[in-house]
């Protein structure tokens, strides 16, 4: 599989020509594709990121020791005083990396904010506050981050600074989902009943899922504890996703990280960084797919281009994401994980979004999925999941397209799911007991893998004319069938593989239910 996509990328492909110019010089004399712009944002900015994230921790911990009480905070009297290091830090971090902008992002979290508390526990802030969010995803597309000038012309200087990154708008879709978060945690603690009022739990002993679900004081949600929570530097620009509660919760009652989980994520994302490195060096994916550049290939390098696209994404996101978590984590705030599982471990569509983005995740089924009715509407609330989840990516019809694709090809999993039940038949007709029950699931998991990645090549690697493609080649031709025929074999093996990984953690205590 590498060797084909290698030849894909090799200088002697008749198709190289086509997108050799979007290379640059790498090490030992190959060939980088760096025209991923995300990741190349990322990488091309890394050392001034390990320069900002040197000069803030000495500077958090220094304010950490020498003005935060060591005792946990448990009144609501008691400000959380971490809180005003946050903020003047995001600041100052912000207006370096987007300039006067920050005016129009301070603008907009302003407005939820007063939504917030005119709305109060009324029924109509839970709507103003999704409607007031997600118009203003559309304005920043239509608009691109907005312009100075065109509210006045006296305004126009300030659009001469736009910092290091000049489209804070696209940054700016994490921020509107801690604005949603903050909003409604607001909104269902003032909405508490007596007996939940009167319920009290150690909050220093709570669990992960305890400090989501459970409402802070209504002391704490100010203007100063919001600002520090929707701009807090280092999970500001990618996340991962901290809903306000679990932000709160950590501050007035600290947890603490080992420097042994540290140490450990250090070298994570150092290796992670060098496999990404050799595979850039390696392979040209991201070119190859921006210039469609597979005529005449051979159909298993096209499959191969869309796959290792797909691994490509997940690397870099993985990445990404264990960057800023790092970083945070190293400031003794605990965001979710949310990359767990290898992008070519899943066998499941509804287990590949709890493991995908898993933050995001968390966030869409306490925000949209729970309060749409959950499992009892899954058939019907998926389609304003994953649409709202296209929509919240880029306004694209592409992206819309992998939104209903997926909607639509994790039907067949409830369905089957339903159908074939493990555990809900009687045990006379019990699934679970026939002996090839396993190789029943397998058969689905193939199923479920071919259609997760024929989505993901929609939506972020080779568009619905690739995909069209693609499935022409294979099903149009001898060599396509016996492909198609290999390739159901491979993925039927490696199905059996996750099941029993999934097993062994099992055995071992460890229940990431995806």
């Amino acid at each position: 599989m590498f060797k084909t996509a290698h030849d894909a990328s090799s200088p002697d492909n008749p198709n190289y020509d086509k997108y050799k110019d979007l290379l640059s010089d790498g090490w030992f004399g190959y060939k980088v594709d760096n025209s991923d712009e995300q990741y190349a944002n990322f990488r091309d900015n890394l050392p001034i990121l390990v320069a900002v994230i040197c000069a803030y921790l000495p500077l958090s911990h220094l304010f950490r020791q020498y003005f935060v009480p060591v005792s946990p905070l448990k009144s609501p009297l008691q400000p959380l005083y971490r809180t005003y290091f946050f903020l003047a830090f995001s600041i100052f971090y912000l207006y370096f990396m987007y300039g006067n902008s920050l005016f129009k992002i301070l603008t907009i979290v302003s407005i939820n904010f007063l939504i917030a508390k005119l709305g109060g526990a009324s029924k109509w802030m839970p709507a103003a506050t999704w409607t007031f969010n997600i118009v203003i995803l559309f304005l920043n597309e239509a608009y691109a981050g907005y312009v100075f000038a065109d509210l006045h012309k006296s305004l126009a200087w300030l659009d001469a600074n736009t910092g290091v990154n000049n489209r804070w708008d696209i940054n700016f879709n994490f921020t509107m989902l801690r604005l949603v978060s903050f909003n409604l945690d607001y909104y269902w603690a003032l909405r508490q009943t007596p007996e939940q009022l009167k319920e009290e739990k150690d909050k220093t002993q709570l669990t992960d899922k305890e400090r989501v679900a459970t409402p802070s004081f209504v002391e704490d949600y100010i203007f100063l504890n919001y600002l520090a929570y929707s701009l807090y530097a280092p999970l500001y620009v990618a996340g991962p996703i901290m809903t306000f509660n679990d932000f709160v919760s950590q501050l007035r009652y600290p947890k603490h990280v080992p420097g042994k989980t540290l140490l450990k994520w250090v070298g994570r994302l150092a290796f992670s960084l060098l496999t990404m490195e050799f595979t850039m060096h390696c392979m040209h994916m991201v070119a190859i797919s921006k210039r469609q550049a597979w005529d005449g290939n051979p159909i298993l390098q096209i499959c191969m281009i869309g796959l290792f696209n797909l691994v490509l994404i997940w690397l870099k996101l993985m990445i990404i994401w264990r960057f800023f978590r790092l970083w945070a984590l190293l400031d003794g705030i605990e965001a979710p994980e949310n990359m767990i599982r290898c992008v070519i471990n899943n066998y499941s569509a509804l287990g590949f979004w709890r493991s995908w983005h898993k933050s995001f995740n968390l966030w869409i089924i306490r925000y949209i999925y729970v309060p749409l009715g959950g499992t009892r509407n899954a058939s019907y609330n998926i389609w304003v999941v994953f649409t709202f989840v296209a929509v919240w990516h880029d306004i694209n019809l592409k992206l819309l397209a992998w939104g209903w694709l997926i909607s639509l090809f994790i039907l067949p999993e409830i369905i089957a799911g339903k159908i074939f039940s493990k555990k809900k038949a009687s045990l006379e007709t019990c699934w679970g007991n026939w002996p090839h029950y396993r190789h029943l699931c397998a058969v689905g998991a193939v199923g479920n893998i071919m259609l997760m990645m024929i989505a993901n090549l929609v939506g972020f690697c080779i568009g619905v004319e690739g995909v069209k493609l693609m499935l022409g080649d294979l099903f149009s031709s001898f060599y396509g069938w016996m492909v198609m025929s290999i390739c159901f074999c491979a993925i039927f093996v490696c199905a059996q593989l996750q099941f029993e990984v999934r097993e062994d953690e099992k055995r071992r205590g460890i229940f990431l239910n995806c």
